[in-house]
Parts: structure tokens; C-alpha cells; sequence
């Protein structure tokens, strides 16, 4: 299985009055996790996005399971858990490095669509490049 693991640190703006990560920057950290991925994969977002290929985000979970403040050190660890013609599903897990205590977990769903947000087949390198987990 193809896995990503990029490292963030969170900063002191990313934290809530009580000196947490506030919920919403894990949808951040998720997208760095794909955007790494995809980098490795050896089709950056900016390439496919020159040659018409845009990937909307159409569905989001995240699950928090545990916590994360200010100057912690996260790891991302990122895959793709099911492919389709036109959808490609990222599995996401974040967590603190010096512990491996998990700070989140989820699942982002991206369409594959052209500049007038029609459908469109995932290119031939993604389809070929990624590496679905079986069985899950």
C-alpha cells in the first residue's frame, strides 16, 4: 500500500481558546496529507489543474480522537482507500509524532471534473499510480 507521512507543526493561530487545534484546521491538515501524496505520486495538483483536471473535494468526515496544541509536532499519514472512473477516496490519519497519540482520522472524497465542473476520468497516471487498500 502507497502511504504518505508529511509532518506539520501545529502554530500558535491554528489553536482555540483552550490552547487546542481548533477543529477545522484537521480538514487542513488532511488536504496538506493529499496534496504531499499526490507530489510523491508524481502528479502535483498544480499540473493536473494546467491540463484542465480539477478535484473538488464532495465529501468530508473527520473523526477526533485525541488532542493537539500549540508547537506539537503532527504526523499525516495519507492513502487512498477506493478508486472510481471519476473519485478518488483519501483515508487520513494525524498524530502527535513524539507520542503516536492519534489526534484524528477520516476520509475525503474528490470528483474529478473540468473547468465547467463536468466529470471527467481521473488521468492515466493516477489510476495507474495509486495503490487501493484491499479489504477495507
Amino acid at each position: 500500500m502507497r502511504t504518505t507521512t508529511t509532518e506539520v507543526r501545529v502554530r500558535y493561530s491554528e489553536t482555540d481558546q483552550m490552547g487546542l487545534v481548533y477543529n477545522s484546521h484537521l480538514l487542513v491538515y488532511f488536504e496538506i496529507g493529499r496534496v504531499e501524496y499526490m507530489r510523491e505520486l508524481g502528479t502535483p495538483y498544480a499540473d493536473l489543474e494546467a491540463r484542465g483536471f480539477l478535484l473538488p473535494v464532495v465529501e468530508a468526515h473527520c473523526r477526533y480522537t485525541g488532542q493537539a496544541r500549540y508547537d506539537d509536532l503532527l504526523e499525516i499519514v495519507t492513502w487512498v482507500d477506493r478508486l472510481r472512473p471519476t473519485r478518488i477516496d483519501f483515508r487520513h490519519q494525524v498524530r502527535r509524532k513524539a507520542d503516536s497519540a492519534p489526534v484524528a482520522e477520516g476520509h475525503i472524497v474528490l470528483a474529478c471534473v473540468d473547468r465547467t465542473m463536468h466529470p471527467r476520468r481521473l488521468p492515466a497516471e493516477i489510476r495507474e499510480g495509486v495503490e487501493v487498500v484491499k479489504g477495507e
